[in-house]
């Protein structure tokens, strides 16, 4: 029995902090912050060989100069009266090609479809080794204090790539039937069982959300037999790191509750405690999960990175408002890939928890003026410090990302603003809503920050003078049935373009250079993309608008000239430029910090970022 303090675990997130593969200060400020109200732990997957790493810093389990480290990590947990979940993964063929010294087996010679090394077809003698590689890391893990070990059968590593049958082209007793393609992954379940006296869990994929892929009518009947062959817990989720990202990162594009669907089946199945994961993000989900016995424990991962308080919120042991995770992947996913480490949009101390808010020395009186993402940051943090802060805002809260929510399969970014509403009323920062034109409104201040944010840069085009930008997503603007044309090809315009489409609109988009939504995260500009291609949308790259004249476009593409005719609609998509009208005037007045967008063009991370930055220095 896993005998836990509640039912809540941290899920496996990678977190990108490893130097050498061992636990260092910064994996321990992360876990000490999210352990406190968690019945378990499950820290980033462990690698179990330096050439089967999947990002360069990575935790590693491959050797023993990592236990004492380990050791420090286990201890902290307990502290907590949290267990140790530890991850075992062998990544088989998906183990990052860009690493050198990566080496790429599977139980085919095929490479993933969506890219990555050509794996060589691993031999009987080579299969033995890997299944000693899960025991001596199993034996680590038992050596390190951990409580638990946590096998990972699913996500299109390595042992599903033996288990589905999309994947699986062997011709020997490993290949062919369910029965073979099982039996490579029991193997190395009965050697670690026999390894090691501790509970042991298995991952799997319900679904991998691909044709001819896992299944969970499969997943069923392998549930049975792992059970029979004593796992301790089942962790039920979907999706493929090869062929099927959104399932496996769990993205905001693809829908809420399919993942515990498939562990509410799976457990009508068997006797022994199933684990549900997947965008359990607010309360509802947990109180969905628990009314309908969906589960018997819920791992909860990227809504703790959010809000290192989330559980403690839910469970009354901690007073606030719920930071709420939008399941973008932007900072999580994005960061680990940049080498930057985990990081977050909503929450700018992640990996950065060693760094604490501290009370100001002395308390002084602040006009933040402009309210969206930086500036209400500021404003937070500010007054969080012990400051007196007045926020201005002519319009409404939250500047230009209340169009982000008005986006298809983005619906999930509309609690951002709320929250900030939230917390601002939360801290008691005065909000007043007025424009700020000259320095007698802020003479009564100490300092000034001015977050006015940035407008659209619009190019110079004859007879360019009636267009939309993001305005066009609002309810009464939006239009159906017509043939629109989008000058600019980034996040904005192709955020737009899905948009439109559902409407019935025929969208030409026309970019100057050769990559449309550059500036997007990659999971949601993959699918947007899919879509717009399937919608029969008219992609023109290395194109330059030249005139306008009633509904014909003249442009020139690759030095020819071309022309776009019956266009009913354009849109104006080609940038963003800072907006700060004040900085001039205020100058020698008072001291001024300019943030967000109004001192250079960003994301929402960014603005979110910089306020947090300059209200936790000043």
């Amino acid at each position: 029995m896993l005998e836990l303090k509640n039912q809540f675990i941290f899920a496996p997130i990678k977190l990108g902090y490893s130097e050498n593969g061992k636990i260092n200060d910064r994996h321990l400020a992360f876990y000490k912050e999210r352990s406190k109200y968690l019945g378990a732990v499950i820290p980033e997957p462990f690698y179990l060989d330096k050439g089967l790493r999947e990002i360069p810093t990575q935790m590693g389990i491959d050797n023993d100069d990592k236990i004492e480290g380990l050791k420090k990590l286990t201890s902290l947990l307990h502290k907590n009266d949290t267990k140790a979940i530890a991850h075992l993964n062998h990544p088989g063929r998906m183990a990052n090609p860009k690493i050198p010294g990566n080496y790429y087996v599977s139980s085919t010679a095929r490479a993933c479809e969506s890219g990555g090394a050509v794996p060589r077809k691993l031999e009987k003698e080579e299969m033995k080794k890997i299944i000693n590689l899960f025991v001596d890391a199993a034996i680590r893990a038992k050596k390190s204090n951990f409580d638990i070990i946590e096998l990972q059968f699913g996500h299109g590593y390595l042992i599903a790539q033996f288990i589905s049958p999309a994947v699986n082209d062997r011709t020997d007793e490993y290949g062919g039937n369910f029965d073979n393609r099982i039996k490579f992954p029991l193997e190395i379940l009965k050697a670690v069982k026999n390894a090691v006296d501790i509970p042991v869990i298995v991952r799997i994929s319900g679904d991998e959300m691909t044709p001819n892929g896992i299944k969970l009518p499969e997943m069923i009947e392998f549930s049975k037999i792992l059970e029979l062959n004593g796992v301790d817990a089942i962790h039920v989720s979907a999706g493929t790191v090869c062929s099927t990202p959104p399932w496996y990162f769990q993205h905001m594009f693809v829908p809420k509750g399919k993942t515990w669907d498939m562990a509410k089946k799976i457990k009508e199945n068997v006797n022994i405690p199933i684990i549900a994961v997947g965008q359990i993000n607010e309360i509802e989900d947990i109180e969905k999960i628990t009314d309908n016995e969906m589960a018997d424990y819920i791992a909860v991962g990227r809504a703790v990175v959010a809000d290192p308080d989330f559980i403690g919120k839910y469970l009354g042991e901690v007073k606030g408002n719920i930071a709420p995770c939008l399941a973008c992947a932007e900072g999580c996913l994005g960061g680990v890939k940049s080498g930057q480490g985990l990081q977050c949009l909503v929450n700018p101390e992640v990996g950065k928890e060693r760094e604490l808010i501290k009370k100001a020395k002395q308390s002084k009186k602040y006009a933040v003026i402009g309210a969206g993402l930086a500036g209400m940051e500021a404003a937070i943090i500010l007054k969080k410090r012990g400051h007196k802060v007045d926020l201005y805002e002519k319009d409404e809260l939250g500047g230009q990302f209340v169009f982000a929510p008005l986006t298809p399969h983005k619906k999930s970014m509309e609690k951002l603003v709320p929250y900030f509403e939230k917390e601002l009323e939360f801290g008691g920062v005065k909000i007043i809503f007025k424009e700020i034109t000259k320095p007698e409104d802020v003479n009564k201040y100490d300092k000034v920050i001015l977050a006015t944010g940035s407008k659209p840069a619009v190019p110079q085009i004859e007879g360019l003078d009636k267009y939309y930008w993001a305005e066009i997503l609002l309810k009464e603007n939006l239009p159906e049935n017509k043939k629109v044309l989008i000058i600019g090809g980034g996040l904005i315009g192709i955020d737009i373009a899905t948009a439109l489409i559902p409407k019935g609109n025929k969208v030409t988009i026309v970019k100057r250079t050769t990559d449309f939504g550059e500036d997007m995260e990659m999971i949601a500009k993959k699918l947007s993309l899919k879509m717009m291609e399937k919608s029969d949308t008219v992609f023109r790259d290395h194109t330059y608008i030249k005139k306008v004249d009633g509904r014909t476009v003249y442009a020139e593409r690759n030095g020819e000239s071309i022309q776009f005719e019956d266009i009913d609609i354009i849109v104006v998509s080609t940038g963003m430029r800072s907006y700060n009208p004040l900085e001039e005037k205020l100058k020698g007045k008072l001291p001024i910090y300019v943030i967000g967008d109004a001192k250079e063009i960003g994301n929402a991370q960014d603005a979110i970022r910089e306020g947090f930055e300059i209200g936790r220095k000043l």
